[in-house]
């Protein structure tokens, strides 16, 4: 399949270099805003276009898919140009933050006939699908509690804290993400709070930095996500679901597994220090998925409506926060 790249920031650059590694992908066009980035890019994986417009990349005829990896308010644009196009579309998260946006470019893609894949790439590592094939197959019995836990190192600069939607639109969407794929339903309420304990000038910017939020599921189970903008010891990626017959724990993964013990103790290796280094596979593998689903013509592995859902659990938590309420589900998608 041959594959364009639509901006070449951390995620773009990642997804370009996978490419090169598959032997059913060729990367034949790159494009970013920064057009020596993209020939810095081109040069060094011997792509051969490279576009300053990410229109004349969609056009181009050779190009039977997209890979949208630029910032967030481009994203519709981008998809509904691929639409027209009628090419296949993988698309960063979130889709956009605008719901009637959404809406629009799940239906141009489905009158397009086109796959609308949505990157979500935590579902594609290792340790978070082998629990949900436990719950799947039953052997923690029915889930009552799902505990996520998600942490940066280091909060993003203040300048796309002030256009990222806030915490729960670009740290939390992943969680709330996570949360409807491993329990396998939908959440009907939220609850979050939040303070300001990292950084003053995020409150200045109008969002939080410490966030907690609860969900109610449909069968009465519940979720609780803990964020954070800052831990000092790294990333702090961590999950687990409790059900009457037992429970599965993901845990945090280290640079390597040696254990040094002296006087003072067990002294451990560091956890990997972000998302790069701690979910590389997974951003291969969800490459791997999204060429299958469009090669076997499939239905996409995280679709557009999974993208909306993700949003609205978002918009719910920025409500509940707001009005120091539990919000259900329902008066956000009205």
């Amino acid at each position: 399949m041959k594959i364009g790249i639509i901006g070449l920031g951390r995620i773009g650059t990642i997804h370009a270099e996978n490419a090169k590694l598959l032997e059913d992908v060729e990367l034949v066009a790159v494009s970013d805003i920064r057009l020596e980035r993209a020939k810095e890019v081109a040069e060094k994986l011997k792509v051969k276009k490279v576009f300053a417009s990410p229109e004349d990349l969609i056009h181009d005829p050779e190009v039977e898919a997209v890979m949208i990896c630029s910032s967030t308010n481009t994203h519709a644009p981008l998809v509904l140009e691929c639409a027209r196009a009628r090419k296949h579309v993988f698309c960063e998260k979130p889709l956009s933050l605008d719901l009637a946006e959404v809406d629009r470019m799940i239906e141009a893609m489905k009158e397009a006939g086109r796959i609308l894949f949505v990157g979500f790439n935590r579902r594609f590592d290792k340790n978070f699908k082998r629990v949900k094939e436990a719950v799947e197959e039953g052997k923690i019995g029915t889930p009552h509690v799902l505990k996520i836990t998600s942490r940066d190192p280091e909060p993003p600069p203040i300048e796309y804290v002030k256009v990222s939607g806030g915490i729960f639109l670009d740290m939390t969407i992943h969680d709330f993400d996570m949360a409807r794929y491993i329990m396998g339903e939908e959440v009907e309420e939220v609850y979050a709070s939040g303070s300001v304990l990292v950084d003053g000038e995020i409150g200045k910017a109008g969002d939080v930095d410490t966030a907690v939020v609860v969900l109610r599921f449909r069968s009465g189970a519940l979720g609780v996500i803990d964020n954070s903008r800052k831990a000092a010891y790294g990333y702090d990626q961590r999950l687990e679901v409790f059900g009457t017959k037992g429970k599965i724990i993901v845990d945090n993964v280290r640079e390597d597994t040696t254990v040094l013990t002296d006087e003072q103790g067990d002294h451990g290796s560091k956890y990997l220090y972000f998302f790069l280094e701690r979910y590389r596979e997974s951003y291969l593998e969800e490459l791997k998925t999204f060429v299958k689903n469009v090669a076997e013509n499939e239905p996409p592995a995280v679709n557009g409506e999974d993208g909306k859902m993700a949003l609205l659990l978002g918009y719910a938590a920025k409500r509940s926060l707001e009005e120091k309420r539990a919000v259900r589900l329902e008066e956000v998608i009205t």
